[in-house]
């Protein structure tokens, strides 16, 4: 089961929890100070020990806040995903949208930029186990072992061990994909253009299923109606 959280709604705690959340999104968690948060949320250090108890708490608070909400969402496409499909392999497209995309349906709930939404959640992704919450640790866990159920129906002949790495690489994508958008932009003059999340995410979905599918077959479909009986 996934446990919520209980987020303030106005207050010194909320705007130290949004300074927090912008901050942690433009530079990386390392580099935000207790300091360079208080001086954005106008409050004083004081604040922080006193709503959050420590640095590393209100940063946990910041990484449960939006992952809360996109694990949710994932979990419940794919439950829909494999009702929809009634035991049987969904569509290895399908499993990855579903993995992928409440990355981007959330973004329309969030008080951040889009630009900052997709590089918080990155780095979120990006974060060593060690410096995971319990909670998200937690979810995150959960998530894996729920997906990788669905991969390897969506995939039989790949072994288990394989299939972990594949969806390791999947998930490397992905947080590039999430956190370096501005630096191919400018590596590439620009070349790279401007492309909506979901013209990017569509070319995600693309490349991650040929990825976790490279080296197995695909059944190709059998032939219905009179045209089967013309197949030159």
């Amino acid at each position: 089961m996934i446990r919520g959280a209980t987020f303030p709604e106005s207050g010194s705690k909320r705007r130290l929890l949004d300074a927090a959340e912008k901050l942690f999104a433009e530079k990386g968690f390392e580099a935000v100070s207790v300091r360079d948060i208080t001086a954005l949320a106008k409050t004083n250090v004081a604040a922080v020990n006193y709503h959050f108890g420590s640095r590393e708490a209100l940063l946990g608070m910041a990484m449960m806040r939006y992952m809360i909400p996109v694990t949710q969402e994932r979990l419940a496409r794919l439950e829909s995903l494999e009702k929809k499909w009634s035991g049987k392999a969904a569509p290895l497209e399908e499993i990855i949208d579903a993995l992928v995309r409440p990355l981007v349906s959330q973004v329309k709930k969030s008080e951040l930029s889009e630009r900052l939404f997709y590089k918080l959640i990155g780095r979120i992704f990006a974060q060593q186990a060690d410096d995971l919450p319990a909670p998200i640790e937690e979810q995150l866990r959960h998530v894996i072992d729920r997906f990788m159920r669905a991969f390897a129906k969506a995939l039989p002949t790949v072994s288990h061990e394989d299939l972990i790495w594949r969806m390791h690489f999947l998930a490397g994508g992905m947080i590039h994909m999430l956190t370096h958008q501005d630096m191919l932009n400018r590596l590439t003059s620009g070349s790279s253009g401007e492309p909506s999340m979901e013209v990017t995410l569509s070319r995600f979905i693309r490349f991650a299923t040929a990825g976790l599918r490279e080296g197995t077959s695909i059944e190709k479909p059998t032939k219905k109606g009179p045209q089967a009986t013309f197949d030159f």
